[in-house]
């Protein structure tokens, strides 16, 4: 959410900055300052209103110690009327402050200036590429059927179980699924980020903490006998354990990787491009979160992005790197990256992950901040990283590895797996 203050002091170059993500935010901001004056002058009504009705309570009360009672009965009748007014005040202030919150929800995160001006995915830049592409066997098959060559995901039996997106990964290809998420928090864990299981269920103020909510609400699996929602990532449970805190700068950076399920309902999603595994309802995902003073952040970004390229070289898979346009930057970012792994067979590039600076957007929603030399609260950075989703690095691997006798497993996977070939 964007600070007050800066859409007090900047509203033009927002506007401008917002025309990036294709959005004419000008009504917006303006009904975000008028609701901002508007909120205002019913605090001050409402601050003199009940600092005239205290003075008065006082004031009858001496009245009446000074055996005055009739003239302190006589300004009464002023006190009540005082009261409804300052009731009706705080209910104008309150339905102002929730209609002035809800209008900060709609307005999306500034772009960082480096992110380029575009309206779809065909717009993202790409910035690096590194892997050859091997040639594929004759009659080389897609990851679907290689899965269901090798009896290691079934797809139909997730089907009958619960439903379409939900797969069912069988032996190896279950052993392979556990190798990968103990072999990215090995890494995580190897470059500094502290291991933390989260609740895979989550309330309400945490999907607006970090976002989710209200943007996201019809993509949430949402239980509404305990009003809880199915996290889509471990983003929003970790990132959350720091709503409302005030942490020490000596403390920064704070960073955090955890494994969790994640559940999309993925609504219009059909067709031949999310066949298999490219695109499901439940999946397992590794993420790294960091917790930034300002000044280090981009800086951080820089780090996380080396550190994802560093796992994708140990499992020598191709890979680029883009940086998102405008039209396609998630609503909470100011800066992404986005990794795509190429499916050989497929003949497509498939993103595993995507690395984000949100910058104070989070923090602002989650009231996270820290003290600054001068002992005042200021609002920290947040950032967050996928370090790796585990379906389309499994596509990946089954497809690009796969040879005439079968699927050979990565080298630096052999020690968790403990067995080299499918």
């Amino acid at each position: 959410m964007l600070q007050l203050q800066r859409i007090r002091d900047n509203k033009d170059a927002i506007i401008e900055a917002l025309k990036k993500r294709n959005i004419d935010a000008d009504a917006m901001l303006n009904g975000v300052l008028h609701l901002d004056e508007k909120r205002r002058a019913l605090q001050t009504e409402l601050d003199n209103t009940l600092a005239e009705s205290n003075s008065l309570s006082k004031e009858i009360g001496n009245l009446f110690k000074s055996g005055k009672g009739a003239e302190a009965n006589g300004l009464k009748a002023k006190t009540t009327t005082l009261k409804e007014t300052s009731k009706k005040l705080g209910e104008d202030l309150n339905n102002t402050a929730e209609e002035l919150q809800n209008l900060l929800y709609q307005i999306p995160n500034v772009p960082h200036e480096s992110v380029p001006a575009g309206s779809t995915d065909e717009d993202n830049e790409e910035i690096f590429r590194e892997g050859e592409i091997p040639e594929l066997i004759e009659g080389a098959l897609p990851h679907w059927e290689l899965a269901k060559k090798h009896d290691i995901i079934d797809f139909e039996l997730g089907v009958k179980v619960t439903g379409a997106g939900f797969p069912v990964y069988k032996g190896k290809g279950a052993r392979l699924q556990r190798a990968l998420i103990s072999y990215f928090l090995d890494k995580n864990t190897e470059a500094g980020y502290t291991e933390i299981q989260v609740p895979h269920l989550v309330n309400e103020a945490s999907g607006y903490g970090t976002g989710q909510l209200p943007d996201k609400e019809g993509q949430m699996y949402h239980i509404q006998a305990d009003d809880l929602y199915l996290i889509p990532t471990a983003e929003v449970p970790v990132t959350n354990i720091f709503r409302d805190d005030i942490v020490k700068k000596e403390e920064l950076p704070i960073t955090y990787t955890g494994y969790t399920p994640c559940f999309r309902r993925e609504a219009g999603s059909y067709g031949a491009h999310v066949r298999g595994l490219n695109r499901l309802h439940q999946f397992d995902k590794v993420e790294i979160v960091r917790v930034e003073h300002p000044e280090n952040s981009y800086a951080a970004l820089d780090g996380m992005v080396k550190h994802v390229k560093n796992i994708l070289r140990e499992l020598e898979l191709p890979y680029r790197i883009l940086r998102l346009c405008g039209g396609d930057l998630g609503f909470t970012a100011a800066l992404t990256y986005d990794f795509e792994v190429f499916s050989t067979a497929q003949d497509r590039w498939l993103e595993i992950s995507s690395v984000s600076n949100f910058e104070t957007y989070q923090a602002n929603r989650l009231k996270l901040r820290f003290k600054d030399e001068n002992g005042k609260n200021q609002l920290a950075h947040t950032l967050n990283g996928s370090a790796l989703a585990l379906p389309r690095v499994l596509a990946g691997i089954l497809e690009n590895y796969q040879t005439k006798d079968g699927i050979k497993i990565p080298e630096v996977l052999v020690p968790y797996c403990g067995f080299d070939s499918i």
